[in-house]
């Protein structure tokens, strides 16, 4: 009873704010930029040279949004935007360039540490998703789905893709952008005449970020609630059939010499992906025979703690309106679609066919529908997976959203296995004040499987954020009898060592964190100083303490954009399981208490050398652990990024517990022979899992979308070092965009 007042209490609460929190603020509404159709036959050349561009209204005046914000910025910058039957068009001058950062030729990389401009569009001006395109002075593209709660830029992976056109026109002081986006790649309403607009500028030689609006330092550049307008002169009109195929063909050969007999195989396959506008806002996504092998290789990690370690969907079909599907914390999610087509060591298994329908339904109300089929061999069952997810937007920029979700198993002999599935299902109530500086969440989700019954999650977060505060707290209760078959709940599951056995088990959390962001004026060598503290309670069922967590952070940014981060942690963890870290006894039963200090530091990574650098120090359960880390960067402007990391962990544990020495070496070169030409090689030493692993690939985009692959993947034992070849694969891969 008392969580369902409280649930009850916190709704009224923000239902209560939300009344005061509608539209957008006299002062971004004043940020205007009128739209004309072209009265020219308009070329993407770099050069703006047409009548059209004369005669635009002019976006210019930016404001300083880093190092700090509310005042004007030094450089100038000027955009002018038209469009025809068939496009929008952006043209940009960005001026006073003192001299260019580019990290990268790679499209989707790098993009906010090196000189660009970026256009915010938000074309139902609901201020809860829109798009992110940019391009840099060498004409490299990113583009992004944005949503309220977007990542920061730092995480931010760029992996939605489609089809748009820019050229960049270089100049001792200055550079020229221009941008054509098809009609058909944004998804709109045809009778909306005023959409959101914003734009920035990475000036990276001065260290600074420009934005068109006044945006606050403590928000993210493509912050979808500090929009303008961008004013058309008519509505634009929908687009015709907008449907494109992308049919690929891969051809591989492999050997596995960790079978009797060296087993080679050679393969050939085909494949599709098509998009198909349903309406100009809402996509049909099918594949058939789906093929990642193009997918880049996962970076290793060394795993000392006592659950999975989560690794990121890199995945494209999947990632697009993937925000639609996130509905927990990380890394705990409820749905979690790495766990589609892969299986428990992260290896393929074959989907047969998948089938995608999302986006807007009106301003308010999104969708989305997926459903896939991995296929069935002999032993080994196939498994149906179905996801549907909503979102409704309520006041300016809150939500209610909800998803349920089925995985059903089925075999070669039998079809539908009745008592194999695993579903679930919840509601998620999202408020943001229209500033975007307070933040709540309440949800509720329930699991249902056989011999198991109903099992629920529950959450609720509050948390506050402005120039100089960061606060929030938040509590998650998970039963015993939750599970969740596509989703990603690591610690859920505990092993049991003495026994080798797992044991599936409910937890609660209670965290707090206090934050403090001092912004030192003038231009010191500090920009900002990062405190913060806080406090992680972690309970078994019963409310028996299970682990604790308190640290405090000091986090230095300097103007150089170098970083210095120190962190004191304390730990009281309450075993009650056997746990094993090494090859000796596992750890008994009991409390520990134990703590450390972490220190790190990345220099400025303008310059061609630049560094990180880590350790770790400290007491671990009832021994020690020591971590080290190095990471050196070259990189040869524009064309090359050369990566060397070395991490070693000693952890100690006194007799008969064992100790461990693990060594995780990685080396990376990215090199970008033009924008449409990379090779990337990566190898990575890793002694946890005993592997020394080898994966290099070019990549040729020889028309927009289309791209041909060649890898390279060999693996091999670490002891004897390089001498026994686990396996090894070679595979060309070509794919072709077609527009129907």
């Amino acid at each position: 009873m008392g969580n369902k007042r409280l649930y009850i209490l916190l709704l009224i609460m923000f239902l209560d704010l939300g009344l005061y929190a509608q539209g957008k603020s006299m002062e971004l509404s004043d940020y205007q930029l009128q739209i004309a159709k072209s009265t020219d036959l308009m070329e993407v050349d770099g050069v703006l040279e047409e009548n059209s561009w004369k005669n635009a209204d002019i976006a210019s005046d930016f404001w300083m949004q880093f190092p700090s914000d509310n005042t004007k910025a030094q450089a100038r910058t000027e955009i002018r935007m038209t469009y025809d039957d068939k496009n929008v068009y952006i043209g940009v001058i960005c001026y006073d360039v003192d001299k260019y950062v580019v990290q990268t030729l790679r499209r989707d990389s790098n993009f906010f540490e090196g000189d660009a401009i970026g256009v915010v569009i938000d074309p139902v001006n609901n201020q809860s998703n829109g798009f992110l395109f940019g391009v840099s002075p060498y004409n490299v593209q990113v583009e992004e789905l944005l949503r309220a709660n977007t990542e920061s830029r730092n995480r931010m992976r760029f992996s939605w893709d489609n089809r748009w056109f820019s050229e960049v026109t270089r100049y001792e002081d200055h550079y020229v952008v221009e941008i054509a986006i098809p009609f058909r790649t944004l998804r709109f309403k045809s009778d909306i005449k005023e959409w959101g607009i914003n734009f920035f500028r990475n000036d990276l030689a001065r260290n600074q970020y420009h934005s068109w609006t006044p945006l606050p330092v403590n928000f993210e550049l493509y912050d979808l609630g500090y929009t303008g307008n961008l004013v058309w002169d008519q509505s634009p009109a929908k687009t015709g059939t907008n449907i494109s195929a992308i049919p690929y063909t891969t051809s591989s050969a492999y050997k596995d010499n960790e079978q009797p007999g060296a087993v080679r195989e050679t393969s050939f396959q085909t494949g599709v992906d098509a998009k198909i506008a349903v309406t100009s806002s809402l996509n049909l996504d099918l594949t058939l025979n789906p093929d990642f092998s193009q997918v880049d290789v996962d970076q290793q990690q060394t795993n000392l703690t006592r659950y999975s370690l989560r690794f990121p969907e890199r995945r494209g079909f999947f990632l697009e309106n993937s925000d639609l599907y996130t509905f927990g914390f990380s890394p705990n999610q409820p749905i979690f679609t790495r766990r589609i087509g892969l299986d428990e060591n992260r290896l393929p298994v074959p989907i047969t066919y998948g089938i995608r329908l999302g986006g807007n339904l009106n301003s308010d109300f999104r969708i989305g529908l997926m459903h896939l089929q991995t296929e069935a061999k002999e032993d080994n069952l196939g498994q149906n997976y179905s996801i549907a997810v909503f979102d409704h937007r309520l006041f300016s920029r809150s939500s209610l959203r909800g998803y349920a979700t089925n995985r059903q198993a089925h075999s070669q002999s039998e079809g539908r296995l009745k008592d194999d599935y695993g579903r679930n299902s919840g509601l998620a109530f999202n408020y943001m004040n229209t500033s975007g500086t307070l933040k709540g969440r309440a949800s509720m989700h329930i699991s249902d499987k056989p011999e198991f019954g109903l099992g629920t999650f529950s959450i609720l977060d509050l948390e506050y954020v402005d120039r100089k505060w960061n606060l929030r707290s938040n509590y998650w209760k998970i039963t015993s009898d939750y599970f969740a078959d596509m989703g990603f709940i690591p610690r859920l599951d505990n092993y049991d060592a003495e026994n080798d056995t797992t044991v599936h088990l409910g937890w609660e959390r209670l965290h707090v964190k206090f934050g403090r962001f001092i912004r030192p004026k003038g231009n010191g060598p500090i920009v900002l100083h990062d405190v913060l503290i806080r406090n992680d309670l972690d309970f078994y069922p019963g409310g028996v303490l299970g682990d604790r967590e308190t640290r405090m952070e000091y986090n230095i940014r300097f103007r150089n954009t170098s970083t210095l981060r120190i962190k004191p942690q304390n730990f009281e963890t309450n075993l009650i399981f056997a746990t094993e870290f090494t090859n000796g006894e596992p750890l008994p039963v009991g409390n520990y208490n134990y703590s450390r200090l972490d220190v790190k530091y990345e220099s400025d990574n303008r310059k061609a050398l630049s560094l990180g650098a880590e350790t770790s120090l400290g007491t671990y359960y009832n021994g020690s652990l020591n971590r080290f880390m190095l990471e050196l960067r070259y990189r040869r402007q524009p064309w090359g990024q050369f990566l060397f990391a070395l991490e070693q962990n000693y952890l100690m544990l006194p007799e008969p517990y064992g100790k461990s020495v693990l060594s995780l070496i990685s080396a990376k070169s990215d090199m970008s022979f033009s924008t449409k030409f990379f090779w990337t090689s990566v190898l990575q030493y890793n002694t946890q899992q005993d592997n020394f692993n080898i994966n290099s690939r070019l990549q040729w985009r020889y028309k927009t979308m289309s791209d041909i692959f060649l890898v390279y993947t060999d693996n091999y034992a670490t002891s004897p070092f390089l001498r026994v070849n686990k396996n090894r694969a070679v595979l060309l891969k070509i794919n072709y965009m077609l527009n129907i």
